[in-house]
Order: structure tokens, then C-alpha cells, then sequence
């Protein structure tokens, strides 16, 4: 029988179970879940209970706090991570990048012919993949440059779907234009494989924002979507001190819709494009970009 086979584990679990998963998720990931994630908790960690054949989540959870930490506690933790994304999402940032941030970049950077942008959180990969679509569309330019693209997530079955850039119908009906599913994407049975040369713009790679980041090239584009609003405001303001320790003098932020450096970050400046909202680290006095 395989695992998928089996019924779905129960999903009640006890105050204290998820207090125990709250205290592992925030120790692991810097993560803060709020009382009332009891449900995020059980839906997340579902799939992976009845994967590794536990009668139930709270068996799982159990069988975790009876054991030091391993191999599952990690996907757990990656569990609980794993966040909403699809194709162009949002749209309004992504017509930024297209018609203001990127050709603005590549103008400045015709000299040294060197772009870096960091996609971090990028989940199953359609954030990274979107971008990689634009490169292609609009900026054939482009050959022949030094493109250090790079994208990262706390999970590594999303680093390693993103990689794979396989695609259910319901994931490309989700934001992707109809000419680029043409495009860009081969059918294959039931999914969508994006083209090998797009899927392989960008590396993939595992990391844990609460650890110390393996990125340490200079960025251009830093995407940094829905990911400090799981953190508390400590957590909060060093990922932004790291962030400009390592976006350029004119790299540009992009954080998620609901996320700003208000009162949290003094030293960075909110630039408008378009119906989108980018971040500068702002110059020290007498300095210019």
C-alpha cells in the first residue's frame, strides 16, 4: 500500500502539542505561529504524518517530542514554512520590475555586464520563474552577461520542485499569461515543464533566513515577499541590517504588500514604481547612488 493510500491522519491535536511545534517552528526558523495556527499546524503537517505512516498528527507531534532532534523535525519545521506563491503574483510588482527595475538595472550595469538578484523564499519557484520568463522576453540583451541568479527557500522539497520547474493545471491557470504557458512550457501527460534553458537561469538553493546566508556577492534585486511577517520585530530588523549589508547603493528591495521598513529599519527609504513599492538603502549624507 502507499502512503497515499492511507486514510488521512486525525487532525486534533492537543494545547500542548502545538505549543511543542510553536516552540520548535520559532528555535528552528525564528517563525512566530500565534495562537489560534492550531489549523495551519494540522493542515501542514498532515501530508507528512501520514508520509511517514503515523495514525494521526498528534502521534506524529508525539513521536517528535519523544526523540532528539532529526531528520524529522527538519521537515516539520519545512512544513510549517512552506507558503503560498503562484505565477506573477500580485502583478504589480512584476510590471515594476519589467518596465522600471529591471531595464534601469541593465542600463546601469552596461559596463561591468553583471546583474545579481536573489529571490529568496521563493517556495515552489513560480516567483524566480517569473522573472527568468521576463529575462527571456524582454531582454535578450542580455547574452553574454554574468547573470548571478539566485533563488532560496527554508525547504528543500520546494528548492527541489522549484528546480524541477514541473507544473500542475491549476499552478500555470495562476497568474502565468496564456503566450508565455505557450512559450515557455512543454506539456508532459498532465503538468507543464517550464523550458530547460528558462529553468536553469536561476540556482536553487537551501537556506534558512534565521541562519547566517551562503549569498554574499553584491545584489541588484533583492525579492523578499510575505516573509518578514512571520517574524517577530528583533528577527525583523536583523534580516533587514543583513539586507543592506548586502543589496548595492542602488539595488532595490522588494518586500511583500503588507510588509514595510517603517519602524523597524530607519535606514531605508521607500521608492514608489508604478503600483508597486520598492526599497533603497538610503545614502549616508553626501553620498550618492
Amino acid at each position: 500500500m502507499r502512503a497515499s493510500d492511507l486514510p488521512a491522519p486525525q487532525s486534533a491535536i492537543s494545547p500542548l502539542a502545538f505549543d511543542y511545534i510553536r516552540r520548535l517552528v520559532r528555535k528552528e526558523s525564528s517563525i512566530v505561529l500565534d495562537d489560534g495556527k492550531t489549523y495551519l499546524v494540522t493542515s501542514r503537517l498532515g501530508p507528512l504524518a501520514r508520509e511517514c505512516r503515523f495514525e494521526s498528527v498528534a502521534a506524529f507531534i508525539s513521536h517528535l517530542q519523544s526523540t532528539s532532534t532529526g531528520k524529522l523535525h527538519t521537515l516539520a519545521v519545512e512544513a510549517i514554512a512552506t507558503t503560498e506563491t503562484s505565477f506573477f503574483r500580485d502583478h504589480h510588482p512584476f510590471a515594476a520590475l519589467r518596465d522600471e527595475i529591471l531595464p534601469e538595472m541593465v542600463r546601469r550595469r552596461s559596463t561591468s555586464r553583471t546583474l545579481s538578484i536573489w529571490s529568496a523564499a521563493c517556495s515552489s519557484g513560480q516567483e524566480p520563474h517569473s522573472i527568468a520568463m521576463i529575462l527571456r522576453d524582454r531582454f535578450a540583451n542580455l547574452e553574454g552577461w554574468n547573470l548571478q541568479l539566485a533563488a532560496s527557500d527554508i525547504s528543500r522539497r520546494m528548492t527541489d520542485r522549484a528546480r524541477e520547474g514541473l507544473y500542475t493545471q491549476l499552478e500555470v491557470n495562476r497568474g502565468l499569461p496564456a503566450p508565455y504557458l505557450v512559450r515557455f512550457f512543454e506539456q508532459t501527460e498532465d503538468r507543464w515543464l517550464l523550458r530547460e534553458d528558462v529553468r536553469k537561469l536561476f540556482r536553487f538553493f537551501h537556506q534558512n533566513l534565521a541562519e547566517p546566508w551562503s549569498v554574499v556577492a553584491p545584489v541588484d534585486i533583492l525579492i523578499l515577499r510575505n516573509v518578514l511577517i512571520y517574524f517577530d520585530v528583533d528577527m525583523r530588523r536583523e534580516v533587514l541590517r543583513r539586507v543592506r549589508g548586502l543589496l548595492r547603493p542602488d539595488g532595490y528591495l522588494l518586500l511583500g504588500s503588507a510588509e514595510t521598513t517603517l519602524n523597524i529599519d530607519d535606514l531605508f527609504t521607500r521608492v514608489p514604481v508604478g503600483r508597486a513599492v520598492f526599497y533603497q538603502v538610503t545614502p549616508k549624507k553626501g553620498q550618492e547612488r
